[in-house]
């Protein structure tokens, strides 16, 4: 184990028995066979589960469809990807060479991915109980800033629908470049309001994703100038 690995498992507040299950957990597809893949995909299910636990608990007043809504703005890519760099979860990866020089350990896709493992491995090596109380102490901060009373919209509706009360010709979206390999690929995509000579760039795993970051980052400068 590293000095990177020791740091990581003293932020998770879990020093996993089984060291291996680390090293999967940590190994991105590009470095060889054995690597998160299927962790990912158990990581998400603890992820979902342990989250809608913590807000059927803290919002007991909540109905089906606002604890939903909320539960997708703490699973989604950005969510994790922030929870990820809060950890420095990065330097901990092991990638090939290839996408270690394209900056693939600072990819917001790769570091979400990467954290779902994670609580996989957790998972395996201590059981749910163990994992699910590490998501909550992880994710305490985001869990913090929940506003159930918050409208639910995504950022292009919200955008779109800011303009459209103040009678503002609606953002137009085009797309700058594409970055990495095909294989994980992610999008930068502009979005501008010509009225307020206003132009802001998002990124994201796909292009609907990187439309919705520039929307939310457009939203937020009106606002801060109404």
């Amino acid at each position: 184990m590293t000095e990177f690995t020791d740091r990581l498992q003293r932020k998770l507040g879990h020093v996993l028995a089984d060291s291996a299950l680390l090293v999967q957990a940590l190994t991105h597809r590009s470095f060889g066979q054995l690597n998160n893949e299927r962790f990912e995909f158990l990581g998400d299910s603890v992820l979902n589960c342990a989250i809608s636990m913590a807000l059927f608990e803290r919002f007991p007043d909540l109905r089906e469809g606002e604890l939903s809504r909320v539960r997708a703005s703490l699973v989604c890519q950005d969510a994790l990807a922030r929870v990820a760099l809060d950890l420095d979860l990065g330097p901990c990866l092991r990638m090939g060479e290839g996408e270690l020089r394209s900056g693939g350990f600072r990819r917001p896709s790769i570091l979400a991915d990467a954290l779902e493992a994670l609580i996989a491995a957790v998972c395996l090596d201590a059981g749910f109980e163990a994992a699910r109380a590490m998501v909550e102490r992880l994710f305490e901060p985001l869990l913090a800033e929940v506003d159930p009373a918050a409208p639910g919209k995504d950022p292009k509706t919200a955008l779109q629908e800011w303009l459209q009360g103040r009678r503002i010709a609606l953002p137009t979206y085009s797309m700058i470049r594409v970055l990495g390999e095909a294989h994980a690929q992610e999008f930068e995509v502009a979005c501008e309001v010509p009225k307020f000579s206003l132009r802001t760039v998002g990124r994201g795993s796909s292009r609907r994703m990187a439309e919705q970051r520039s929307a939310e980052l457009a939203l937020a400068q009106l606002r801060e100038n109404e």
